[in-house]
């Protein structure tokens, strides 16, 4: 199997090539690029398995980066971590609800970015199953990792797309935020429970234009289920 390649995005020199020693030393191969422009170059010249992505980039911001890639069709489903000093809460949502797929807060550990660089890509590239999920006219085609509704498209980033494959292998069931972590995230990843909120967000909001927002139900007290019948 080829290594992954990873794009560091990072304009300080020394975080770069820490970045890319800890990385190297897992068996990862790792371009870099200092500032938007030249991400976008590395990005068109062979696109990365995975991003990681300074959010306080001169110029371009990884925050409008990471938003810019998130609407073009080629890099939408681009895992991206989020690299950031930023420690507040409300900061760390707002990255996931622009686009990021996780983040890591400076100062960071080289073990901990490597398990959440591995941890993005199992969540990201596909598990191997052949199966096709159909309810109602909604479609997921785990082979070719395609969501549709009849003949059109629905754009979801990888998070997106393992929870909703994972509420269409499991309709009518609720579950807690805690239960979906440990089968969406994995048990050896530490996630706020927060960010479960945050990705039935976008997910709400990818699946809105083809009417199956409703079927991601609030269970008041209790969680979330996936389910065609009425609350």
């Amino acid at each position: 199997m080829s290594r992954k390649h990873i794009l560091v995005v990072e304009d300080e020199a020394p975080i770069r090539d820490m970045i890319r020693f800890a990385l190297e030393r897992s068996d990862f191969s790792v371009a870099e690029a200092p500032d938007a422009q030249a991400a976008r170059l590395a990005v068109a010249e062979r696109r990365p398995d995975l991003v990681l992505l300074d959010w306080m980039l001169p110029g371009v911001s990884g925050m409008e980066l990471a938003r810019e890639w998130r609407r073009d069709e080629l890099t939408q489903n681009l895992p991206i971590i989020l690299v950031t000093a930023r420690v507040d809460e409300n900061d760390r949502v707002r990255g996931l609800n622009l686009g990021a797929d996780d983040y890591v807060t400076k100062p960071f550990s080289s073990s901990e970015l490597v398990a959440r660089v591995r941890a993005v890509l199992r969540r990201s590239l596909p598990g191997g199953e052949d199966e096709t999920l159909e309810l109602d006219g909604l479609t997921l085609d785990a082979a070719s990792q395609r969501v549709s509704v009849g003949d059109a498209s629905v754009r979801l980033g990888p998070t997106e797309y393992r929870l909703l494959r994972f509420f269409m292998s499991n309709p009518e069931r609720v579950y807690t935020r805690e239960q979906m972590l440990d089968r969406v995230w994995g048990q050896n990843v530490y996630v706020e429970e927060r960010t479960v909120d945050v990705h039935i967000r976008r997910l709400r909001k990818a699946l809105a234009p083809h009417g199956f927002d409703g079927f991601i139900q609030t269970v008041r007290g209790s969680g979330y289920r996936f389910s065609s019948r009425s609350l």
